[in-house]
């Protein structure tokens, strides 16, 4: 495409830029406008559920959803009673933690596959603040008849009940929130090696926390950093009072699971729906403990009292909140990241979208009214989940429908289950977890994709195991927020070249057959220019240009007062001489009176001594300097700051400097900043680096002509 070369000020009279609109008032004006379609959309997009469900196809959807469903709420069982064990509340919390929450979210989520519930990442979470709010050591007290120490263990689970509602109600506040105010970017600082390598570090917190249900022992229970670390410890210490009974139902649930899933996942294909291997795992081990004693015989821990019908509402001890915020607020963001990556996920590959915003007041709606029924923070599960699309679920009517398996358990089956040792429950929880643990692999991976981002995920791993999951989300989230900023204060910096025979420019380190232009420095840098890498930005274009603009004013500066002494110092010399020979003419003319003669002029000759010393030679300086700016996305004050004193840096020693690949956000920036004046225009600035390279060519030949003239 032939064109002529254009700069900035061109291209603004060409495509004649408008004026610049208020953004944020026309936000406003937007926001509180008014019209029947507006507030039919708005209540539409606040209760998804109006919206969709007039428009459910009963002949499409409803045999494959009554399936998934069905079949996902047999998973709740299992996994809920499990999980609650996790939180350190008694199992059929885990229960309602499995229906209140969904009914919820079927009214006002917008992702049709997940499945939410309980989460065995969430509930380690909320586990260790009760037991940190609410250890055995409150509970515990000295009987003097048998000179032991007896636990109240009823009263220590209501204790714990209420924090885990507490935390519950908080963190869906916190969602709620964070949802009315359009917050839901905030997933974006979730980075996926940061998310991975979070859940992999809270998986190896929840094979911990089972380890006394597997072994039939009782370790002293540790809060804050390193109380992982102490657990180990302390198991370790009390491995020889192991159960043998509780170590055996463990060892069996394990290998009969893991032998179980795999002849299931081998018929996966040929059956309509999978099999319920958890749910066989719990029936078989609840009859084989009812009919052997297990508790009698062999003192097995079992589940205990499970209580039918449902829990009554009631609101959270608000004493609690303070304690509780920061766990709260963890949760939240844990929470929201999980289901929001899920969703998206989904929704892509099934071609519909998901509301960010509206997913953050919907999962917040859950936590909320589930904390009110003293249920435990809920998120989504990818087994479950992956169940749910397996099995033909295609709308929020599957986990409806699961929810109303839950109730059918809660009303009339779950007291069936109280000779369930809890040793299962810790099995189905290892096995479960094979999933977290093979993301080990993703070292191997990142390793070979992205280096940053493995060491991201190592130390999200690290700090979550050492730190505890919700100290470890926000020292993970801080140091990944370092590692932005490291990567943008050292950026790779770029002497850009022409591809031979087109106007594409690369660097030229990394091609061949790219050569820079002659007498012309293309300079780029891969990130933006702000405060945190001004200096470095300078001292690279010196480097790779080869002129080191301090050392060549500091040159000039001397010279320029050597020359000036020198003219000072012949300037005395010259009112000396000159004084000397008016001193001289005065003689001659008294004696020229005496004879009679006329004076003769004296003429006055100056001579300047040479300089003895060699003069240092001249570097070879480049025509002009171009600084490909694309890569900048803003242009903070110091940016500014630095582009102008590299313009007149450079231009003092002769240089010119031309920006070129400036966003408009980067040219109004260096408008405010106090850029562009009487002496720098906005021809300075290219569309493109090829503009500037013709624009410095053009340059060039003028001033051959002028000097063949000369």
């Amino acid at each position: 495409m032939q064109r002529e070369v254009l700069d900035e000020l061109n291209v603004e009279d060409i495509a004649e830029k408008a004026q610049p609109k208020n953004v944020l008032v026309e936000r406003l004006k937007e926001s509180v406008r008014c019209s029947g379609s507006r507030a039919k959309s708005c209540f539409f997009s606040c209760v998804p559920l109006f919206y969709w469900l007039p428009r459910y196809s009963l002949k499409d959807n409803a045999i494959g959803d009554l399936i998934s469903g069905i079949s996902v709420g047999i998973m709740h069982l299992p996994q809920g009673m499990a999980y609650a064990l996790l939180a350190a509340v008694p199992p059929v919390f885990g229960l309602y933690s499995s229906f209140y929450p969904i009914l919820i979210y079927f009214i006002f989520g917008t992702s049709k596959h997940i499945s939410v519930g309980t989460y065995a990442v969430m509930s380690v979470m909320i586990g260790s603040t009760t037991e940190r709010l609410a250890p055995d050591s409150d509970f515990s007290y000295w009987d003097e008849l048998t000179n032991s120490t007896i636990l109240n263990e009823t009263e220590r689970d209501s204790a714990r009940i209420q924090v885990a509602a507490a935390v519950t109600f908080m963190s869906g506040l916190f969602q709620l929130l964070l949802g009315l105010v359009q917050f839901g970017f905030v997933v974006t600082y979730l980075s996926e090696p940061l998310v991975r390598g979070y859940t992999t570090g809270a998986a190896i917190h929840v094979i911990v926390s089972q380890l006394k249900y597997t072994f039939g022992i009782n370790p002293q229970r540790y809060s804050g950093p390193l109380s992982m670390i102490y657990t180990v410890l302390d198991v370790c210490w009390l491995l020889p009072e192991t159960n043998i009974g509780t170590l055996v139902v463990s060892i069996v649930a394990i290998v009969g699971l893991i032998i179980a899933k795999e002849l299931s996942g081998l018929v996966a294909k040929k059956l309509p729906i999978p099999i319920p291997v958890e749910l066989l795992a719990i029936i078989l081990a609840t009859v084989i403990s009812w009919q052997v004693d297990l508790t009698g015989k062999y003192e097995v821990e079992v589940v205990g009292e499970i209580p039918s019908g449902l829990a009554p509402p009631k609101l959270p001890n608000a004493s609690l909140f303070g304690a509780v915020i920061g766990d709260a607020f963890a949760l939240a963001v844990v929470g929201y990241g999980i289901a929001i990556s899920l969703g998206r996920t989904f929704a892509l590959k099934y071609g519909y979208k998901v509301d960010s915003n509206q997913e953050l007041i919907a999962l917040g709606l859950s936590n909320a009214v589930g904390g009110v029924f003293q249920c435990f923070a809920i998120s989504c599960s990818m087994s479950r989940t992956m169940v749910q699309i397996s099995t033909g679920g295609k709308t929020q009517v599957a986990g409806a429908l699961s929810a109303v398996v839950i109730l059918v358990i809660l009303l009339w089956i779950g007291s069936l289950f109280e000779q369930l040792p809890k040793a299962v429950l810790a099995a189905i929880i290892y096995v479960n977890l094979h999933g977290m643990m093979k993301q080990f692999g993703d070292i191997k991976v990142l390793w070979n994709t992205n280096k940053v981002d493995m060491v991201v995920w190592v130390v999200t791993l690290i700090l979550t195991v050492v730190l505890n999951p919700d100290m470890g989300l926000a020292a993970s989230i801080a140091f990944s927020m370092l590692t932005v900023i490291f990567r943008t204060q050292m950026p790779k910096y770029s002497l850009l070249g022409q591809v031979p025979g087109t106007d594409i420019y690369r660097p030229v380190e990394d091609y061949n057959q790219v050569k820079q232009v002659p007498d012309v420095v293309i300079f780029r840098s891969s990130a933006t220019l702000y405060f945190a890498n001004a200096e470095m930005y300078t001292e690279a274009l010196a480097e790779k240009s080869g002129v080191d603009i301090t050392k060549l004013l500091s040159h000039k500066k001397k010279l320029e007062a050597k020359r000036k002494r020198r003219e000072k110092k012949e300037a005395k010399r010259a009112k000396k001489l000159a004084k000397q020979a008016g001193h001289n003419d005065k003689s001659d003319s008294d004696d020229s009176g005496e004879e009679g003669k006329e004076p003769q002029p004296q003429q006055v000759v100056f001579s300047i001594e040479p300089d003895t010393k060699p003069a240092e030679a001249e570097p070879d300086l480049p025509q002009a300097v171009i600084l490909e700016l694309s890569a900048c996305n803003f242009l903070d004050t110091v940016g500014v700051k630095t582009v102008r004193n590299i313009h007149k840096d450079y231009g003092e020693v002769g240089v010119n400097v031309l920006l070129a690949g400036c966003q408009s956000g980067v040219v109004d920036s260096l408008e405010k900043g106090g850029f562009f004046g009487e002496k720098v225009t906005k021809e300075i600035l290219f569309t493109s680096v090829h503009d500037a390279v013709l624009y410095c060519k053009a340059e060039a030949q003028d001033e051959e002509v002028k000097a063949t003239l000369l």
